[in-house]
């Protein structure tokens, strides 16, 4: 799945998923105890929450049709029940979230395709595009906004002192791999900024080209509240 948009692959999946059908069929394996034929349904193809969840039903059934003891088997059923609840409540809550999704999208859409660089620095940036309009029958809009975060090069002192000095190959490695997990919430929170501004409302002319941002004072680092553009707006 995309970071904010089901693909389209995911879609037509979901759509093809009747959920009184689902329903039905997972009465049938909990009685059967084995999966039958809820492997018609196309699950698999619905992303990995859904197929998750669908792993987490054939594990169940595996654990309950092993089970002997009548103590252990009132255990096993109880787990399959809840996860055969699991898997109807996590397809229709995805069918839901393609709908407003669909919604929106006559209105907006914002492209969570962002690839990672190769290399990172302190400097670190994410662009994100999109398209919008007010009203259906308006010409779509194309704008991007690029997000820009400033990594603190400060020493956290919080963290323990390695008995061992490290290699300046394996500093450099440690230090990537934080750089590309705050790079990864600097994108994260670009996205999901850019979405909720428009299903908020958001008048696309008003969002800047570039947006420094904001730090949490006590941390130095990125919190929930650095990639709201709008803010700051007058």
């Amino acid at each position: 799945m995309g970071e904010i948009n089901i693909p389209r692959d995911q879609q037509n999946a979901l759509a093809a998923i009747d959920t009184d059908e689902l329903g039905r069929l997972i009465d049938q394996a909990i009685r059967e105890e084995r999966l039958g034929d809820v492997h018609r349904l196309p699950l698999a193809n619905c992303g990995a929450y859904i197929a998750r969840k669908l792993h987490n039903l054939e594990q169940a059934l595996t654990n309950h049709r092993q089970a002997k003891a009548p103590r252990k088997r009132a255990e096993t059923e109880h787990t399959l029940q809840r996860a055969g609840s699991d898997l109807s409540f996590a397809v229709e809550a995805m069918k839901r979230r393609m709908e407003t999704e669909q919604k929106d999208g006559q209105f907006f859409y914002v492209d969570d395709q962002i690839m990672p660089s190769y290399r990172f620095d302190e400097r670190l940036s994410v662009r994100v595009s999109y398209r919008w309009r007010r009203a259906v029958d308006d010409e779509w809009t194309s704008g991007s906004i690029t997000f820009v975060h400033e990594v603190d090069r400060r020493p956290d002192y919080t963290m323990p002192v390695p008995k061992r000095k490290p290699s300046a190959a394996k500093k450099e490695q440690d230090r990537q791999t934080r750089l590309y997990e705050t790079w990864q919430h600097l994108m994260r929170g670009a996205l999901y900024s850019v979405r909720d501004y428009f299903k908020d409302g958001g008048d696309g002319d008003k969002i800047p080209e570039t947006f420094q941002a904001t730090v949490d004072s006590r941390t130095r680092g990125l919190n929930n509240y650095s990639t709201k553009f709008w803010r700051q707006q007058p």
